[in-house]
């Protein structure tokens, strides 16, 4: 099964067994909601701890939640520096033309005419739009902006965008 991040736990927060969540997703109240199963990966291991949603409230920049079946500091603190995801199964479904970053990342870029620019490697947002990091098979790194005038055609069936290069994007 695969899992997909969505926040780690960088402290905890009073002594009620609250946590302080840096969050990495969009949907943070379907996310954190009452009763939702997030799975917590440990730093160096590979098997989840399965936990549920007990609370969920904002605090400065931070997501503070609560799970089942742990009350107190004592219980959550050992779970500093865990990295909290959702198994795939949970993933909601996306309107037309919205994406994943996972189902970006790892597709193959080409223009029009069929030239191959390399594989997405990693998605920046800017506040205006988001640009993909491609890294070609040899040379420089590309950054693809995630725009109508350039992105023409996304597959991510199979792994493939095309693209209408501007005039000076690719060097």
């Amino acid at each position: 099964m695969n899992w997909y991040n969505v926040g780690k736990i960088v402290n905890t927060h009073g002594i009620l067994g609250e946590v302080r969540v840096i969050s990495s997703t969009d949907f943070p109240d379907e996310r954190y909601a009452i009763g939702s199963k997030l799975g917590l990966f440990m730093p160096g291991s590979d098997k989840p701890i399965n936990l549920t949603v007990a609370s969920h409230r904002k605090h400065k920049s931070f997501d503070l939640l609560t799970f089942e079946n742990h009350p107190y500091v004592q219980d959550v603190e050992v779970y500093r520096d865990g990295v909290l995801k959702v198994s795939e199964d949970k993933l909601e479904k996306l309107e037309d033309g919205v994406f994943y970053y996972h189902e970006i990342i790892g597709c193959l870029v080409v223009t029009l005419d069929g030239t191959e620019v390399g594989t997405v490697t990693e998605i920046m947002e800017t506040g205006a739009n988001d640009v993909w990091t491609v890294k070609p098979e040899k040379g420089k790194l590309q950054y693809i902006p995630y725009i109508d005038d350039v992105v023409k055609e996304i597959d991510v069936d199979n792994k493939k965008i095309i693209i209408d290069p501007i005039e000076g994007l690719l060097s």
